[in-house]
Formats: C-alpha cells, sequence, structure tokens
C-alpha cells in the first residue's frame, strides 16, 4: 500500500496515525544553539482531538510544523503510517501535505479578491479526492455566505472559510495552530465547535495549538508541553480513541 494514501476515516483505530519517539529540533550552531524540541514521545490516533498547551517556546508549533512536513527534525524516529518523515524527499512532503494534511492557522491568508467559495476552490481544484466548496462551506455553517468576500466576513466567518478550505481535500490529519488566537472568546468559541464538528464528521485527527479552555474540554486528549518535551497529558472521559472504539 502507498504510505501516502490515506486508509478510510469511518473508524478509530487503535494503530497510531503518528508515531514519534525521541523527536529532537535543533535550531542555530554552538552558543547560539535552541533546542525547539528535545525528545518527544507521542502517539497520535485516527479520529482523535488534540490539544497541544504549554507556555511560548515550549515545543507545540515546531512539533505541529514537523507533523505537518513543514519542517523535518534534527534527530529522532517520525512516523506517519508506514511513512518515515524523517528521511522523506522534499517531493514526498510536497505530496504529503497536498494529499494528507489540512492546515488552520491563527491568520486566515484568504485571496480578498476571492469570495468564499472560491478560496476554498483554490484547494479542491488539486486535491486528490475533494469534497465541493459548497460542502465544505456548510460544514461549518457558512452555506449562507459562499459568494461573500473576506471584507464583507467577521473575523470568525474568515477563519471559518480557512476551516473548509483545509477540510475540503478531505484529509486525514487536520493542524491548528492557535487558531481562534486572533478573536475574541465568543467568536473563538464558534471556531472550535466547527473544528469539533469536522474532527467527528470526517474522522479527521486534529491536532489543536490553543490557550482556550474549552476547546481542552472538548478535546480526548491534553497534552502539555515543557522545554520541548511532554510534560505530562490527561484523556477526558467522553472520549478515548487509543483504548476504545465507542464514544
Amino acid at each position: 500500500m502507498d504510505p501516502l494514501t490515506s486508509e478510510p476515516q469511518t473508524a478509530i483505530s487503535r494503530r497510531p496515525i503518528f508515531h514519534v519517539r525521541g523527536l529532537t529540533k535543533v535550531y542555530g550552531m554552538g552558543e547560539a544553539e535552541v533546542h525547539a524540541l528535545a525528545g518527544v514521545d507521542l502517539d497520535l490516533y485516527a479520529g482523535e482531538l488534540a490539544v497541544l498547551l504549554g507556555p511560548s517556546g515550549s515545543g507545540k508549533t515546531t512539533l505541529l510544523n514537523n507533523l505537518g512536513g513543514l519542517d523535518v527534525p534534527t534527530a529522532g524516529e517520525l512516523r506517519y503510517r508506514d511513512f518515515d518523515l524523517t528521511t522523506a524527499t522534499e517531493a514526498d512532503l510536497t505530496r504529503y501535505r497536498r494529499d494528507s494534511v489540512g492546515f488552520v492557522f491563527q491568520f486566515y491568508n484568504l485571496i480578498p479578491s476571492l469570495t468564499a467559495r472560491e478560496n476554498v476552490a483554490l484547494i479542491t481544484e488539486i486535491a486528490r479526492d475533494p469534497m465541493p466548496p459548497e460542502t465544505a462551506l456548510q460544514m461549518v455553517n457558512l452555506g449562507a455566505r459562499l459568494d461573500h468576500f473576506p471584507a464583507q466576513l467577521s473575523g470568525g466567518e474568515q477563519q471559518r472559510v480557512a476551516i473548509a478550505r483545509a477540510i475540503a481535500k478531505r484529509p486525514e490529519i487536520l493542524l491548528c495552530d492557535e487558531p481562534t488566537g486572533a478573536l475574541d472568546v465568543r467568536t473563538g468559541i464558534v471556531v472550535l465547535e466547527a473544528i469539533e464538528r469536522v474532527n467527528r464528521e470526517l474522522g479527521t485527527l486534529t491536532v489543536i495549538i490553543t490557550h482556550n479552555a474549552v476547546m481542552a474540554g472538548m478535546a480526548d486528549r491534553v497534552i502539555h508541553f515543557s522545554d520541548g518535551r511532554v510534560h505530562h497529558e490527561h484523556r477526558n472521559a467522553t472520549r478515548d480513541p487509543a483504548s476504545s472504539l465507542n464514544w
């Protein structure tokens, strides 16, 4: 089987999507050397919604970038199913990002001259098995705003367009770096509810960096980072994809 071909997302698997052991990322050299990751051990599972918490500089974004193939580790083991991300070629990483991973960042990065539908269509036109842009926008409750331009949308609506754009290619993995960081608390909750709906309905492994306490309560697992390592983690009682197939 092609390791970059996603398996069906209809059931939560006991086999991890990501297997991470001793993951290290070092920037700079000599006295300027910074250990952004200092030996991360972690497994992430299909259908799981995981939240990464920790102070600035604790390694959360570096880990997310490594999981998404935006950066490569200095040392350690990082596998996406049977695909070794530490030794992948740039061409393989590009295909991995295109086919398997959806990204949502703090800033929406929408094209101002395109409507919501057209911004999402930018992804669906190059994806392997996309959903219609209209379907993706309906999933985030923007079915009535298809033909609005970003300037006609609130910040929360623009972020939901960005989520629709990320999920329209049906990725197996959704990585979100502070998706509510530019929003007020109430609007942020609406955005997080949209992400949770995507996780539940599509079975997408969802990993979120957030400081929003509401998201921690909605997650399957909360993973606390400190000094480039997993300090501790806990699971919420309602969902446990690593050990149970019913939640």
